[in-house]
């Protein structure tokens, strides 16, 4: 009975504006969907984008889509603008329809630099304002991995069983906390499946040959989330057409060590592809490459076929 008052309650604030965040019907351990997602052993279907504009943002948010990639690696780097997208995607309608805070489609922010570069003060930004995962771009070592995921987390209390990799972000989560809905937020920051109780995902990009020789040592780096092939750049990477039996070799090497370790594995598809990945193995991948106004056309259809093969019909 308190749980329908609840969630009652939230509905009449929710769509008034006035949600407060001690008023919540949480019904699911996570407030990031595409986790929870992941944790009862479904594939979570995404897309790119690098249109920042809010009405994209809504779009997007009702999509139908498990995540978005906001890409800020082939895009400008404006904060601002990503924060504007963010609040863009908060549907107030669909939150207060299933009466807790969870967001329907998972925010998840590729960042510009590579793996061999610094991401510490990019992470902080990104995370501090809100967003539920990065994903890093170009990892090709474990070492890279273990300093993705210490720039993501915060420094653990003392006697912390989940202590290592050692947190470095700074604290300072208050616009990241009212933005989750949560005041438990600096409980919930933290990277999953290390912490099973982490919403934030952190997304390795394995785009070179060195990083595919690796990929076992990068994936079970702990902290790591999910993997995501780049098939372009690894193609590149390898000097080959992204359709050689080399270049998918490759790929399907990560895909087998992915489904080994229980890791999520993500690669861009389309219409002609979608069936045959998620059966290789894939998990987390995008039903198109990039949606910059909603989406409609071949990726609608495309996330359609995907759900269907895939046994979804939520």
């Amino acid at each position: 009975m308190k749980k329908k008052y609840l969630a009652a309650l939230f509905s009449v604030l929710a769509a008034t504006g006035l949600a407060a965040t001690n008023v919540s019907a949480q019904d699911s351990d996570h407030l990031n969907r595409t986790i929870e997602t992941f944790e009862k052993g479904d594939p979570a279907f995404g897309l790119f984008t690098g249109n920042f504009s809010l009405a994209n943002a809504r779009g997007l948010a009702r999509s139908g889509l498990d995540y978005i990639l906001i890409d800020m690696e082939h895009t400008a780097w404006d904060m601002e603008k990503l924060q504007e997208f963010l609040l863009g995607m908060t549907d107030k309608t669909a939150i207060a329809q299933q009466g807790h805070l969870q967001m329907r489609t998972t925010p998840i922010v590729r960042l510009p630099a590579n793996g061999r570069n610094d991401p510490e003060w990019l992470v902080k930004q990104i995370l501090d304002i809100g967003a539920f995962g990065i994903m890093f771009p170009y990892v090709e070592t474990a070492e890279e991995a273990e300093r993705a995921v210490k720039a993501m987390r915060y420094p653990q209390p003392r006697g912390s069983e989940i202590a290592e990799p050692k947190g470095v972000r700074g604290v300072s989560p208050s616009v990241a906390a009212w933005y989750w809905g949560a005041r438990d937020y600096i409980q919930r920051a933290d990277t999953w499946p290390l912490n099973e109780n982490g919403d934030l995902l952190a997304v390795m990009q394995i785009e070179s040959e060195e990083g595919v020789n690796n990929a076992e040592a990068i994936m079970t780096t702990p902290g790591v989330g999910a993997i995501f092939v780049g098939p372009a750049d690894l193609s590149f990477n390898m000097g080959l057409p992204g359709n050689s039996p080399e270049v998918q070799e490759a790929i399907d090497k990560v895909a087998k060590l992915c489904v080994k370790h229980d890791v999520p594995c993500g690669i861009t598809t389309n219409e002609g592809d979608i069936e045959a990945r998620l059966d290789q193995g894939f998990l987390f991948p995008t039903v198109g490459y990039w949606g910059d106004a909603g989406i409609s056309g071949s990726t609608e259809r495309n996330l359609q076929k995907a759900r269907a093969h895939a046994g979804r019909d939520d």
